[in-house]
């Protein structure tokens, strides 16, 4: 098993007792070196040097040594892929389900990205989708001070734009609650209740629209952060928690389950105040607890000060969700490099010469 001193090196070796073999190419070199003298010795026993001239006629030049240079690029080629090779190499994601847990507080309606918050996220949300590769299944959570499946992990852009279009806005903030939703949906056979990690959590709970009958809490074993490549949440909001289960105690959770999170600020870090249904508030956007979500789920946070900057950071996911740098082991690779080497060498040499090196 690879350390992890040894993932941070541009390539680790599983066998690397292999790579001592690479000390008899020099070898090789100088016999071919000795063997080449050793060719011209003997034709200097001829009487007569034009005579040789004569009988081997124009010289083939630097070309008699491609053929085994190429060999001994092969060699090393094979030796390389016997210490089996690993690599850090940018792949096509695993990740199969990706589930944006959107706020739509009232805070929402700030106009401090134009036309509003909500709007910008919305234009945002459907621009990420029509990126995304067609499988890719996404899902939808909305959240304000109650969090529900707005939609369930689909394959139709159609209703996933559709339901995007279909928000309300509410009052309060449950963000803790929306991952929590999150995560039952991405593991419907973990019985995963928002009302009991509300209970154990001893706080108020959030409301929970779904129509799923719930299903006891089963155990499970945590794995490593991050370590779950099949899904991902996305979470857009621009204010703090107010309600429902405490944001980072639903972080831990995703953890536990190796779901990255990646969090998404709108608005401005000084907030603006507004009014809402007869009440003045200040918004301010919570970054630190965002970038801890991050942090703690092996996932990234993206700031989103303006409409465009929403885009971009859209963008930037959907290009992160689809390829993703894995260490990954190249010896198969290598061991292709030099079956083509070796054949290019061997047809060479019999094209130019009518031998095999």
């Amino acid at each position: 098993r690879l350390t992890k001193d040894r993932k941070e090196a541009l390539m680790t070796f599983l066998w690397p007792q292999f790579l001592s073999l690479l000390l008899t190419l020099p070898l090789l070199v100088l016999l071919y070196v000795w063997l080449l003298r050793r060719r011209k010795a003997l034709a200097l026993r001829y009487a007569s040097l034009s005579i040789v001239k004569e009988a081997m006629g124009k010289g083939p030049g630097l070309r008699r040594h491609i053929p085994p240079v190429l060999f001994l690029l092969a060699l090393a080629a094979m030796l390389l892929a016997a210490a089996r090779p690993f690599a850090v190499v940018t792949l096509p994601s695993q990740q199969e389900t990706i589930i944006l847990a959107m706020d739509v507080s009232g805070s929402m309606r700030a106009t401090d990205v134009k036309p509003n918050r909500l709007v910008a996220s919305q234009v945002a949300a459907k621009a990420f989708l029509e990126e995304l590769p067609r499988n890719v299944r996404v899902g939808i959570v909305a959240f304000a001070g109650t969090a529900q499946v707005v939609q369930p992990p689909t394959l139709s852009r159609e209703d996933l734009v559709a339901a995007i279009d279909k928000f309300q806005m509410q009052r309060a903030t449950a963000i803790g609650s929306a991952i929590v939703i999150a995560l039952a949906e991405l593991f419907p056979d973990q019985g995963i209740d928002l009302d009991a990690v509300a209970r154990a959590s001893g706080r108020p709970r959030a409301m929970a629209i779904d129509a799923a009958p719930k299903k006891p809490q089963k155990e499970f074993t945590p794995v490593a952060p991050g370590s779950y490549n099949s899904a991902a949440i996305i979470l857009l909001t621009d204010g703090q928690r107010t309600t429902g289960v405490d944001t980072l105690e639903a972080a831990k959770m995703a953890a536990d389950r190796g779901v990255r999170i990646y969090t998404v600020g709108i608005g401005t870090v000084d907030g603006e105040t507004i009014g809402f249904e007869g009440w003045s508030m200040r918004v301010r956007l919570d970054e630190e607890t965002l970038k801890k979500i991050a942090l703690q789920t092996q996932g990234e946070y993206f700031y989103a000060g303006t409409a465009e900057n929403l885009k971009a950071v859209y963008e930037k996911l959907g290009s992160r969700l689809t390829v993703e740098k894995k260490e990954t082991e190249v010896s198969g690779l290598l061991a292709l490099v030099a079956a083509v080497l070796a054949l290019l060498a061997g047809g060479l040499s019999m094209l130019w010469f009518n031998r095999v090196l």
